[in-house]
């Protein structure tokens, strides 16, 4: 029986070709990328390499430090986040002239830790918000005392509540609507306004000049008077609402 040629070539180029080489394995606690299998070592080349790439970055890490922390420890760290050495160092722009920098605030904000951007937030905030209430508080205070001069002038808070009645339905009359706000927002207006009806003077008509229709900042503002949200004055929710009327007829 012939041989079978196939088989036979086969079968010798298996008995002439060499087994390839297999690597010793990784150990299981060694990661792959320091295992050379060729020589079953580890690569201390790479190894090395990768030591020395985690120190450069442990090297730039801050740690945080801990409730035992001495004054050093702790200087460094504000130092790393920016917060400069003294609160003299914090430079501040003024975003109103009320609100400067305040040497005490300064180290008080300082000894906290703030960097100068959180320190100058400080101040925007101030301005923003604060200065805003005071103004608003301001204005409330003034107006409750000159209130408090009407009464003592009228006779007591009956009387004036009496005057006041007789002096707006007066002035809404005869007055332009401008006058009658400015005459009614100060102690003096109020009198002078007294003393107008009393004569009924004719020098101010209402008729003598149309009154200008208040824009929607204007109605804006009357709506943050206390006479408008806190004592409701009938006088002023009407004009408001009238305001917002002639601007948005369309939405009756």
């Amino acid at each position: 029986m012939a041989d079978n040629l196939i088989t036979m070539t086969l079968e010798d180029d298996k008995t002439t070709r060499p087994e390839p080489k297999r690597g010793k394995p990784c150990p299981p606690d060694v990661p792959e990328k320091f295992w050379d299998e060729e020589t079953g070592e580890i690569r201390l080349d790479a190894l090395l390499k990768s030591y020395r790439e985690l120190e450069r970055k442990l090297s730039r890490m801050v740690s945080v430090p801990g409730d035992g922390a001495d004054e050093e420890e702790r200087r460094r760290f504000l130092r790393a986040l920016g917060v400069p050495e003294s609160p003299e160092e914090y430079h501040i722009e003024p975003r109103h002239p009320l609100v400067t920098a305040d040497p005490d605030v300064n180290r008080r904000l300082h000894e906290a830790g703030f960097t100068p951007a959180q320190v100058q937030l400080v101040y925007d905030l101030a301005a923003e918000r604060l200065l805003p209430l005071i103004a608003e508080a301001a204005q409330l205070f003034e107006a409750e005392r000159q209130i408090e001069r009407l009464k003592e002038h009228f006779g007591g808070e009956e009387r004036w509540q009496r005057a006041a009645r007789q002096l707006a339905a007066w002035g809404k009359a005869n007055l332009p609507e401008a006058v009658f706000e400015a005459l009614s927002s100060t102690y003096e207006g109020v009198l002078a306004m007294q003393r107008m009806m009393q004569r009924n003077e004719p020098g101010i008509l209402k008729d003598a000049e149309p009154a200008r229709a208040p824009n929607e900042d204007e109605l804006r503002a009357l709506m943050r008077d206390p006479r408008y949200w806190r004592r409701r004055d009938p006088a002023i929710v009407e004009r408001v609402a009238e305001g917002f009327r002639r601007l948005f007829p369309e939405e009756r």
